[in-house]
């Protein structure tokens, strides 16, 4: 019988004891456990920060690219494989700030992968200036009269750009959080999963009992995920109360459906036309 320990490896961890890192590790280990998967059909590819690191902890194939360029890679690789299950790790400033255009434009190509956004408002790695999530006015070691920009809303965001699947975790709810990754892994096109996290070095304001505080589960209230005005509605909720769970599901045609030459099979299993290729070129 398969277990998560499949995807353990010895590599040094350094996250801060406490850190909301560890409990969305663990839940992916469960669900790429539950999905069935082995280390050799999985791609991880992270950009920079401290959930940038999280698939030097996983035993599988992965990509460490640079500041915000971590959905680009993950596109070429699907691009080039299609059969293997891609999965980016990604932090609030790395994704939504550094790496914002490529974010939108993974939701309107719909490539099918999976985007896990460790989101703690606050850049951690760097010691803890705003990111694109952080609340305006909330003081921080480089903005200490607090941040003078409105925060980003990224399940609105990608709502309104059309992407499919879109629902938010809770580090403080594993196992919520590891069905949530299974049926975004499940969905056929680009799947988002903003997870709150507690930042227990730079962020003293949205602490893990902060959110327990505010969460609630989508799925005790009846909510229509296939109701785009509703999970728009869902997703403005914040301060009193913060839903989790899938806000947003739609059926749509992937990246790979809409151009006809990779529905044909993967790249990497296409002849190799040396001819052609030079004709093109030169």
């Amino acid at each position: 019988m398969a277990t998560s320990k499949l995807f353990d490896n010895d590599f040094e961890n350094k996250w801060c004891p406490g850190c909301g890192n560890f409990p969305i590790l663990s839940a992916m280990k469960k669900a790429f456990t539950d999905l069935g998967l082995t280390p050799a059909d999985l791609l991880l590819v992270s950009g920079i920060g401290q959930a940038g690191k999280t698939p030097h902890f996983l035993n599988c194939n992965m990509f460490h690219s640079l500041h915000g360029r971590a959905l680009p890679v993950a596109t070429g690789a699907k691009i080039a494989n299609k059969d293997l299950n891609i999965v980016v790790n990604s932090g609030d400033g790395d994704c939504y700030g550094e790496g914002g255009n490529h974010f939108v434009a993974a939701i309107r190509r719909n490539i099918d992968i999976t985007l896990i956004v460790h989101n703690n408002m606050i850049y951690g790695l760097t010691k803890g200036q705003a990111s694109p999530t952080t609340a305006m006015g909330m003081a921080t070691p480089i903005q200490p009269a607090g941040t003078m920009s409105s925060p980003v809303n990224p399940l609105a965001l990608a709502i309104s750009q059309g992407a499919g699947f879109v629902a938010r975790g809770f580090s403080g709810e594993i196992e919520t959080l590891t069905r949530l990754i299974v049926q975004a892994m499940e969905y056929r096109g680009f799947s988002l999963i903003d997870v709150l996290q507690p930042c227990v070095s730079f962020n003293r304001v949205n602490t893990l009992q902060w959110y327990k505080d505010r969460v609630y589960d989508l799925g005790e209230t009846g909510h229509d995920m296939t109701d785009k005005q509703s999970a728009l509605e869902r997703s403005n909720e914040w301060e009193e109360k913060i839903p989790l769970g899938i806000l947003y599901r739609e059926e749509k045609p992937t990246f790979h459906d809409r151009v006809k030459r990779l529905a044909e099979g993967p790249l990497i299993a296409h002849k190799f036309d040396a001819k052609a290729v030079a004709a093109a070129l030169f």
